[in-house]
């Protein structure tokens, strides 16, 4: 992603579901599909890009830096 212009509609809405909480396994999955209309694959393909974009970071700071030391995380332990 680049730092040019406002973040897409699409970008948005990841972030949004990202700061809702999942009652059970595969219920975010299915909001995945149902709202956004991708894959679960495509859609932590396009977080990740998120998380690295400094746009997302303004839009939602506590979102992504939250999501940013999970992945951090992920990655020391392997």
């Amino acid at each position: 992603m680049t730092d040019a212009g406002p973040l897409t509609e699409r970008d948005l809405a990841v972030l949004a579901l990202e700061r809702s909480d999942w009652p059970a396994p595969g219920v975010k999955e299915r909001v995945i599909r149902e709202r956004l209309g991708m894959s679960a694959t495509r859609y932590y393909q396009l977080l990740n890009a998120l998380l690295d974009d400094p746009r997302a970071a303004e839009h939602d700071p506590v979102t992504v830096n939250r999501l940013r030391r999970i992945r951090d995380a992920r990655r020391e332990r392997r």
